[in-house]
């Protein structure tokens, strides 16, 4: 399985018999799957035939699927209105025999309105049918090379979330080794503040480091650190998973919501300036995976 992107575009252009079209489909990033169809008059099973195409390949994304087509312009076929045609020879016989007219010639009679008619062209429901299926498989088609088009910007984005992931698993190591050194850097700071507030804290050593402790306890990122070493292996398992985007998106909220409380509990600042780079990482994959299905 691959990494699928949101986003593409495909063109698939077709004919047959009189008839030429275009199909056009398209997608953009999205939460879940919106689909709008656009099909020419006349072919309205064509947008049931593009939804249901999208869902089977697609889980999120907004699509557009759009259809154009077109039938050749032909010389239609004429008849005369023999009936009007009558009409107009009975008005013009009296008035050619009260010497107001000269008898009307073929041409003048044919060239007034409404004596040739213009003769339907009806289209054969076969072939209809058949336009209709052709325009179908299209669809089809345009939809498969969506596809491998999202495909493909999944296979770039790879990289650039591994790289992501690499990186926060980085910044976990050094604040692995920050939080080691927080213990003694509360005792030392918990020292100097009583020495600041009274004159001989000789007698108090004891109570320093009961006091230091505990605060060590509440400052204690252990479990924060082996949250975000867990998220790191489920994500890259995730990176090799088709269909991953919310899970990842997910996944992406856990990881920032441990990189803040191991900066609320962060009592150097050497910590917490790995915690809010942390933050400044997970921020840039959040980012990113909103590019992926």
């Amino acid at each position: 399985m691959s990494l699928s992107g949101m986003t593409g575009f495909a063109r698939i252009e077709g004919s047959q018999g009189d008839w030429s079209w275009a199909v056009e489909a398209r997608s953009v990033n999205g939460r879940n799957l919106e689909t709008r169809v656009r099909a020419p008059n006349g072919f309205d099973s064509l947008e049931r035939t593009a939804r249901e195409g999208a869902q089977a390949r697609f889980a999120r994304g907004q699509l557009t699927v759009n259809v154009q087509a077109k039938k050749a312009e032909t010389v239609a076929a004429v008849r005369v209105n023999q009936e009007l045609l009558n009409r107009y020879l009975e008005l013009s016989r009296a008035q050619v025999a009260a010497g107001n007219a000269t008898p009307p010639s073929a041409d003048g009679l044919l060239a007034l309105r409404g004596v040739l008619e213009a003769v339907e062209d009806d289209e054969d429901a076969d072939a209809r049918a058949g336009v209709e299926a052709a325009l179908a498989a299209d669809i089809g088609h345009a939809l498969d090379a969506l596809k491998t088009a999202r495909l493909a910007e999944g296979a770039a984005l790879l990289p650039v979330l591994t790289a992501q992931v690499d990186h926060i698993a980085q910044l976990v190591g050094r604040a692995e080794a920050e939080a080691g050194r927080q213990t003694e850097a509360i005792k030392e700071r918990f020292s100097r503040r009583l020495n600041e507030l009274l004159a001989d804290t000789s007698a108090m050593d004891e109570r320093i480091v009961q006091e230091a402790a505990v605060l060590a306890v509440k400052a204690d990122v252990r479990e924060e650190l082996d949250r975000l070493t867990a998220h790191i292996a489920a994500a890259r398992t995730l990176l090799g998973a088709a269909g991953a985007g919310r899970r990842l998106d997910f996944l992406a909220q856990e990881f920032m919501r441990e990189a803040n409380t191991l900066c609320s509990k962060s009592a150097t600042t050497a910590l917490t300036a790995v915690g809010l780079e942390l933050k400044a990482v997970i921020e840039q994959l959040r980012e990113q995976i909103q590019n992926v299905e």
